[in-house]
């Protein structure tokens, strides 16, 4: 059987399962960064739309450089709006990455965008790498493969963070710890009580609605 662009939701399968993951972020707006990362063993790789070089460009060629070592590629966009979100799913990525999304009336509203209807708005076409470019129309009824990945990095959202883990399709909550710790009055100080709390309640609202949680880091010890 020919291999879907999704792996047929592989990621998203390991982390509803709990198992821990290590992929990286890569802002380089190079595929051959991406090779690169895939081939020493990463999880997954991660194409920083946001504050990363590049711009859409980069997802066609990134994509299939990492999925020729098995690794799928998840994309942070840079807005949740419905068109950027869907131009980057048309390119066959493994999940979305929504960042600076306050409340979950928002993260609801993008999560639809990832979902074709009846149940979001996605577009829908099949002439695209997603669906092999035609070949795998199926793939349209497959849109359960994709891996949802909800930031957690302002004050706001960590006070509804309960009601976004609760969403369906808010399959990963990931704290941003910059733009968290910037929030919540401590900028860059990550041993401060106030930041430890937080860190601790989106990884118990994560646990307690069966989803997966993540964070950047630095080393092993932060991890």
């Amino acid at each position: 059987m020919n291999r879907s662009p999704l792996d047929f939701g592989s990621l998203r399968r390991r982390l509803a399962a709990g198992e821990a993951t290590l992929g990286t972020f890569v802002g380089l707006a190079s595929p051959v960064s991406a090779e690169v990362c895939a081939a020493a063993g990463a999880d997954w790789v991660l194409l920083d739309l946001e504050h990363g070089a590049g711009g859409e460009e980069q997802v066609r060629t990134t994509v299939p450089a990492a999925a020729a070592y098995g690794v799928p590629t998840v994309v942070r966009v840079e807005s949740a709006a419905r068109i950027r979100i869907g131009r980057v799913l048309d390119q066959g990525v493994a999940g979305v990455m929504l960042p600076r999304l306050d409340t979950a009336a928002e993260v609801e509203e993008a999560l639809g965008h990832l979902r074709y209807p009846p149940a979001g708005d996605r577009g829908v076409a099949t002439y695209n790498r997603a669906c092999r470019f035609g070949l795998d129309p199926e793939a349209l009824d497959r849109a359960g493969e994709i891996l949802g990945v909800v930031q957690i990095e302002s004050a706001r959202a960590l006070e509804e963070v309960e009601a976004i883990a609760a969403l369906d399709g808010a399959d990963v909550l990931f704290v941003g710890p910059r733009d968290l710790s910037h929030d919540l009055g401590v900028p860059g100080e990550f041993g401060a009580p106030v930041y430890q709390e937080a860190l601790e309640r989106v990884r118990k609202a994560a646990a307690d609605h069966g989803k997966a949680c993540g964070l950047l880091v630095p080393d092993g010890g932060a991890a």
